[in-house]
């Protein structure tokens, strides 16, 4: 058998000292391969006959029935036959390296270089992968974004996905210090004892997040390891709580050795910088959703045990991604489909469980399964309209420019480096998984659309808005159950604001420094300051029957059961003194069922602190988690109940009527105008004050009439 030939590990110098295993795959990069291919190879396409090729496939020495086999590169694809051989179609004009490849699911892509071979029948030894997973593999470095990152790296060939990568919040998944706050029940930004006291903490000896060492911190308010292990609280339950919540299983998933039940604190180095990153990503051999999330869960790691002969290299180099055309040594690629479908990020963006809170109990007769949805992302996005687009579709977009995963367009000239071929323009995507915290994307303005209406009715000015998800496949928002979306509404006669006389006000998740009930003193306000505003609202009675997520609009829950109470804005007052918890108010403050002490905020077009903003004309959407207490929006670890979920479906909106004196009305002189934005909240005003977050209302989208 002439020229019989298995693929060795690649010769070309990005790739052979690499057991990065990773990051090349989900794009598709062909790095290996002969010499390489150089400017010359790759600008000027050749001119040649296509014809057709015999190949023989074995497995672990046996002819194999249903590999895949292709000209690297190309889209079209054949499958063995029971001998073992297909014939695959040959174009010598693709540019590029020139490989005949085979992918079976059990073993690593292999594959002939044609240029480098004589026509015949070529051959291509697979072998099977061990597929017991292996704790001593230490997950490998992807890099930061530099000019020349060395060859150990991932980014030394992956610079444009690498650079999207470091920017996204995958990579800060471990190192957040808002997660280690609730995790541990801290406040990092309270960087002393005096300051920390101050805040009502109490400055301690911990585990520094990070660093694996001893550290004071100041602890203040909840956290999920003093929550769940009652035995430890009064001191530090860092590094000491049996049970940690899971939370390392999808926010530090890198955490060498045994994989799940993990502590977050033990994420040091790696694991801590880089958060979910390349090579973890790319060792996820399977799903399984009926499993808990993260590693050792839904997502099967598997790290690859074959001893490697290569000098530096431990292990046989083991990856997984969406392409069965990967043939490089370094690599050591196999082709999975949940690269292509959302089941991958199904793995830690969905999260039903029970009550975490020891003997806290849930509501049966609401939740007859005993679980609370508390991220259900995939779930919002399966049950949508646009469950055919992946996950990947919105928020890994093509990457134009980019030729493949391993920058060819910018090696070009560096002839011998690094080989492989052109994917068709939009294969190479882009590893920001672009999200609200990314502008550049634009996730935010393009996901909603806010119309207006308006008229006089009785010397009021009677304004009309709607919210309306129109680009979001999941709900709006979605993700972590403390976001919000926060609709704010004035009206106004030239630069005059105009007084709300009714009509629909934001509910108490807009947040409030104090809230009051009638029959309670209202000239007496705890901690309040000149500046702020009483906000007062009414409940006529009845419950608001939105289409929300799950129970909340599939007709298991009515109205009540829902759980928002209808409340109208009656008006506000600016406190102009302070003596004491005793006010004094620029106009008399009016009666109703509520009062809520907040913020004087205006109405922007730009970022700005989160304003408490309860009981101002507007709306707001939520997830509202409940704790055994009663408090409302508490990170999820306290749940015991989801006491509302008004989040906007795709394609849903929703409709709020608003009223403001309409002094100015002249339609020969002047008309009011209403003006409405959509905010973009990542946390509570209350739980973000408390723990000195930088909470930030992020504009989305405004309309103006």
């Amino acid at each position: 058998m002439r020229n019989s030939r298995v693929l060795p590990p690649s010769p070309c110098a990005a790739c052979a000292s690499l057991a990065v295993a990773a990051l090349v795959v989900l794009a598709g990069a062909g790095c290996g391969g002969g010499a390489g291919a150089g400017a010359a190879d790759l600008a000027v396409a050749q001119v040649a006959a296509a014809y057709d090729a015999p190949v023989l496939v074995t497995l672990d020495g046996k002819p194999v029935e249903g590999a895949t086999v292709c000209q690297g590169g190309t889209t079209a694809r054949v499958r063995t036959a029971a001998d073992g051989t297909a014939t695959v179609r040959i174009n010598p004009a693709v540019p590029g390296d020139l490989y005949v490849v085979a992918s079976h699911p059990e073993a690593r892509i292999g594959g002939v270089d044609v240029r480098a071979a004589d026509q015949g029948l070529w051959q291509i030894d697979l072998v099977r992968f061990k597929t017991d997973d292996n704790p001593a593999y230490v997950f490998d470095d992807p890099g930061v974004p530099e000019a020349n990152p060395p060859a150990t790296v991932c980014a030394h060939c992956h610079r444009t996905l690498n650079a999207d990568w470091y920017a996204s919040p995958h990579r800060t998944a471990a190192s957040n210090p808002v997660l280690h706050d609730v995790y541990a029940g801290a406040a990092a930004a309270l960087g002393s004892a005096a300051a920390c006291q101050a805040a009502g903490g109490t400055w301690l000896r911990g585990v520094g997040p990070g660093t694996g060492r001893p550290a004071d911190r100041c602890y203040l308010g909840d956290g999920a390891l003093p929550d769940l292990n009652p035995a430890c609280r009064g001191q530090p339950c860092d590094g000491v709580a049996p049970d940690t919540g899971g939370c390392a299983d999808c926010h530090a998933p890198g955490i060498d050795g045994k994989l799940g039940g993990r502590d977050l604190l033990e994420a040091v180095g790696r694991s801590y910088d880089m958060g979910v990153h390349c090579d973890v990503c790319h060792k996820v051999e399977s799903v399984d959703l009926a499993r808990p999330p993260g590693v050792a869960g839904r997502l099967r790691v598997l790290r690859p045990s074959e001893k490697s002969v290569a000098v530096g290299i431990p292990f046989v180099a083991l990856s997984f991604g969406p392409f069965d055309d990967v043939v490089n040594g370094g690599m050591g690629s196999v082709q999975r489909s949940h690269f292509h479908d959302a089941s991958l990020c199904a793995g830690c963006h969905q999260l039903d469980r029970a009550p975490m809170i020891p003997g806290a109990a849930i509501d049966r007769a609401r939740w007859p399964d005993g679980t609370l949805p508390l991220h259900s992302t995939y779930a919002e996005w399966k049950a949508g309209p646009y469950n055919k687009i992946s996950c990947a579709g919105c928020h890994m977009p093509p990457a134009a420019e980019v030729m493949n995963s391993a920058d060819l367009q910018h090696t070009l000239e560096a002839e011998g480096e690094m080989g492989g071929w052109r994917r068709a323009p939009g294969t190479t995507v882009h590893h920001a998984f672009a999200g609200p915290r990314q502008p550049a994307f634009r996730m935010l303005e393009n996901a909603a659309a806010i119309y207006v209406d308006k008229q006089i009715v009785g010397g009021e000015l009677v304004a009309r808005v709607t919210v309306k998800n129109v680009g979001a496949g999941h709900a709006l928002p979605t993700g972590e159950p403390m976001r919000q979306l926060v609709l704010r509404v004035e009206a106004r006669c030239g630069a005059q604001p105009l007084l709300p006389t009714g009509g629909d006000a934001i509910p108490d998740f807009g947040g409030y420094a104090v809230r009051k009930r009638a029959g309670e003193d209202w000239a007496r306000w705890p901690g309040a300051t000149a500046g702020q505003v009483v906000r007062v609202v009414a409940r006529p009675g009845g419950s608001r029957d939105y289409p929300g997520f799950g129970p909340f609009g599939d007709g298991r829950f009515d109205a009540a059961a829902k759980g928002m109470p209808i409340e109208a804005v009656v008006g506000e007052a600016i406190i102009t003194a302070v003596d004491g918890d005793q006010v004094t108010f620029d106009r008399p403050l009016p009666k109703g069922d509520l009062a809520y002490l907040g913020d004087v905020a205006p109405v922007a077009s730009t970022l700005a602190a989160s304003a408490a903003v309860a009981g101002a004309p507007g709306f707001a959407f939520a997830r509202v988690l409940v704790d055994p207490g009663g408090r409302r929006m508490v990170p999820h670890h306290r749940a015991v109940d989801v006491a509302s979920d008004n989040r906007l479906l795709p394609g849903g909106a929703w409709t709020s009527e608003h009223r403001f004196s309409a002094s100015c009305f002249d339609p020969q002189v002047s008309t009011p105008t209403v003006r409405a934005v959509l905010y973009h909240r990542a946390y509570p005003v209350g739980l973000a004050r408390e723990r000195r977050w930088a909470a930030i209302d992020t504009p989305m989208v405004e309309a103006r009439r």
